[in-house]
Order: structure tokens, then C-alpha cells, then sequence
């Protein structure tokens, strides 16, 4: 277990225990049958609702708890100790919660906002399309003002819980394509609504989650579910990345965390040539090394939450705890499930799948040359990076 720090307060760690028991009694053991299911379980959902722990920095108006940002982040480091995937919950719920406390028509935060924070739905973001991938501002889809109602044609692909959310944030061109980020709007879509169907690809890993396209015909929206101003959707609800970024990095930590504190046992416990593999160096040196590591980054992805909270700048600080947390989640746990060697590589021990599972984050929501771009133009200015 990770030693405590400035970020462990009296309540953050009460609500980390909270958090903690829900995922190892609730979560852990169903880790594996979930991947088969390819489904989180609305009683689940509902239960981890029920115990505010999901995104608890929303206003006690809608049912949140008023919280600051990091205590989303302790809450989602504790979930993907016991399942990775669930951890999807907490971000889909804090990211879009957010936006659409901050945009949203009135109506629809009251209608919406309570039913995500209680675990009742789940609200995806679709940005991605086919033609764009790490050019975010590249969009398609295009949504065009017709009386009282936005309608929507085109595509978004690589979609998080594509066929399992009641609603989207999308992003759509209403500007013209010169226009780039500036013609873009971001708009919240019911997936009920007529015209609209989903897929789901065949993945690595994250399948209790899923990914997938979703497809608009002719879909006409409400114009007041505009979020924001219209052909500045992309600028004012992107920044809203920073956070879930921040959570990305502590959702990845939170598995290699455990991933590492279970190997450590198993090297104190498990012998060979007469003593534990503990007193190999060559176990016990990359283990401390791994676990170094990650109590660093977990302190960066804590610092941008906490930036963050105190309406500081955290721009790059967010895109750090982006890159490098699931790149080192993936080393360590790589790490750990070699240490457990044949067993280790089976599917009776869960480190081939957590192995799976965080893969997909170094590719998902900004890729880390995409994140280091983000640095650079936050340390050097955007005007010398983009000469």
C-alpha cells in the first residue's frame, strides 16, 4: 500500500475506504466475468450511485456532493483497483456531468444530472469520427439549424459505451470546415431519438465497457439541448478534458497499484532455491522501482486534480498525468504478471487482462505525442510550437 501524502486528509481517506469496499467486495470478484458479459450491470451501477461515488463534485442540487475534483480522483483510483473498466463509470459520469452542469439548458441538467449521479444512466462523448482520430477539430458530422431543432448526419466512431449510454455529448460542424475548431458546437443527444443506431467493435481488451460507432440519420434535436454557444462547442466544453485526463492517469495508477501490491506479497510469500523470490534483487529492485514510479505519477495526476480545485492553470500538468500514467500502468503490471510466471500468463489471475484493459488508454483520449504537444505548447507558447 501506497505510504500517505499532503493529498490524504481525514475525509478524503474515509471516503477512499468507502470507495475501497465497494471495490473489493462488489467489484473485484466479478472483474473477469464482466469481460465475458460485456456489460458493467445496472444494479452495480445503481449501487456505486447510491454510495456518492459517482462524480461527487457536482452541485447536492442534482445530488451530487459539492466536492472538489480530487475527490473524484481518489474515488476512481479505489474502482480500478477492483476493475478497471468500472472506472469508466466515474469518468463518462464526472466528465459529462460537468458539461452539462456548466452549458446545459436548465431542463436538461434537472432531468439528467440526478439519474447520472444515482447510477440510473450513463451519458457518453462523442467526438471521435472516422476521418479525424487525433485531429479532434477534423469533424463531419454535420448539424444544421432547421426551425426549433438541430439535425444531425454523419458518423462518430471509437465511442465508449456507445450502445449502453441513454445520452451523448456530441461534437458537430455547424461552421464550415475552414472554420476548424471555431465552426464546431457540441449538442446533448438523447440515444433514443429516432435515426440513430450504434455498433460494437471486436477489441483487445475493455470489453465490459465497449466501443464502438454511432450513426446519425437525419436526426432532428431539440435546439435548446445546445450546449454552449454555437461554433464554440469545441473551445468552452473540450477544457473539461484537463479533468477527465487527471482521471485517466489515476484510473490506470489505481490498477497497477494493486496489480503491485498483490506481487509484492506473492514475492514475499512464494520460494525458490530455498528463499523468497522477495530476496532476488532482480524481483525486488524492479518491483521498488515500478512502485517508485508509481506513487510519482500518482502524485502529478493528484497535483493537476488539486491545480485544478484551486482555479490554477493545469493544462499541462493534466496532459502529463494523460501519457505517462498508462504507459507505466501498463510496464508495471507487464511486470507483475511475469514475476507470477505461468499462472501469471493464464486467465486464473487477472493481470492479462488488466494488461489489456489499460492498452487501450494509450491510444484513447489523446495519445501521448498528442499530450506532449500539449505540454510543449503550454511551456514554450503555442506561437513557437506551431512554427
Amino acid at each position: 500500500m501506497a505510504a500517505p501524502s499532503i493529498f490524504d486528509t481525514e475525509e478524503l481517506n474515509a471516503l477512499r475506504d468507502l470507495a475501497r469496499k465497494f471495490a473489493t467486495e462488489r467489484l473485484a470478484p466479478g472483474y473477469q466475468a464482466r469481460e465475458k458479459s460485456g456489460g458493467f450491470g445496472p444494479d452495480l451501477v445503481r449501487e456505486m450511485g447510491s454510495l456518492g461515488l459517482i462524480a461527487p463534485e457536482l452541485p447536492e442540487e442534482f445530488g451530487g456532493l459539492g466536492a472538489g475534483s480530487i475527490y473524484s480522483g481518489v474515488i476512481i483510483e479505489e474502482i480500478a483497483r477492483g476493475d478497471f473498466n468500472f472506472g469508466y463509470v466515474n469518468i463518462l459520469g464526472s466528465l459529462n456531468g460537468q458539461i452539462l452542469a456548466n452549458f446545459a439548458h436548465d431542463s436538461i441538467k434537472r432531468a439528467w444530472l440526478p439519474r447520472l449521479i444515482a447510477g440510473e444512466l450513463m451519458v457518453a462523448i462523442a467526438l471521435t469520427e472516422p476521418r479525424g482520430g487525433s485531429d479532434a477539430a477534423n469533424l463531419g458530422l454535420k448539424m444544421e439549424r432547421s426551425g426549433a431543432h438541430y439535425i444531425l448526419n454523419g458518423e462518430k466512431t471509437s465511442i465508449s459505451a456507445a450502445d449502453q449510454a441513454a445520452g451523448s455529448v456530441v461534437f458537430a460542424r455547424t461552421g464550415r470546415p475552414e472554420d476548424k475548431a471555431r465552426g464546431i458546437s457540441a449538442i446533448f443527444v438523447p440515444m433514443d431519438l429516432p435515426g440513430i443506431s450504434t455498433t460494437r467493435f471486436t477489441d483487445v481488451g475493455q470489453h465490459a465497457i465497449g466501443r464502438g460507432s454511432i450513426f446519425f440519420d437525419n436526426v432532428k434535436v431539440p435546439a435548446e439541448n445546445l450546449l454552449g454557444e454555437e461554433g464554440k462547442g469545441f473551445v468552452q466544453v473540450m477544457q473539461g478534458f484537463d479533468f477527465s485526463r487527471s482521471l485517466i492517469g489515476l484510473q490506470c495508477l489505481g490498477t497497477a497499484r494493486q496489480s503491485l501490491d498483490e506481487t509484492w506479497a506473492y514475492a514475499g510469500e512464494r520460494h525458490a532455491f530455498g528463499k523468497p523470490l522477495a530476496a532476488f534483487q532482480g524481483v525486488s529492485h524492479q518491483l521498488a522501482d515500478f512502485d517508485t514510479r508509481v506513487e510519482g505519477a500518482r502524485l502529478l495526476s493528484l497535483n493537476a486534480l488539486w491545480l485544478k480545485d484551486q482555479g490554477l492553470p493545469h493544462v499541462a500538468e493534466a496532459a502529463m498525468a494523460k501519457w505517462w500514467p498508462p504507459l507505466l500502468a501498463y510496464e508495471a503490471i507487464h511486470a507483475c504478471l511475469l514475476i507470477h510466471g505461468h499462472a501469471g500468463y493464464s486467465n486464473e489471475l487477472p493481470y492479462e487482462q488488466r494488461l489489456r484493459d489499460v492498452l487501450g488508454l494509450q491510444i484513447g483520449d489523446g495519445t501521448a505525442h498528442i499530450m506532449k504537444n500539449i505540454i510543449a505548447r503550454e511551456r514554450a507558447g503555442r506561437a513557437a510550437v506551431s512554427t
